[in-house]
């Protein structure tokens, strides 16, 4: 049971922190893209910080509501 709350903790926080989360994480793949292409491996682009704070927010709300249910299903 420790471990569901401490998942759904996680994925609250997840949903919380999405803008600074997505953007750390975007420039991350804007720097190791262009290191890529600079050695010649071409790379598809990084979506934008739009899609990727969405993409995160919503894996949040997911994990918390996968969590949720699981939490609810093992109380009955």
């Amino acid at each position: 049971m420790i471990l569901e709350i401490a998942r759904l903790a996680l994925g609250l926080l997840e949903a919380l922190f999405h803008q600074p989360l997505a953007d750390f994480i975007t420039e991350q793949d804007r720097t190791l893209v262009a290191a890529a292409r600079s050695r010649g491996l071409f790379l598809p682009g990084v979506p934008s910080a739009r899609i990727c704070r969405n993409l995160y927010f919503s894996v949040g709300i997911f994990v918390a509501l996968y969590e949720l249910l699981r939490i609810w299903a093992l109380m009955r």
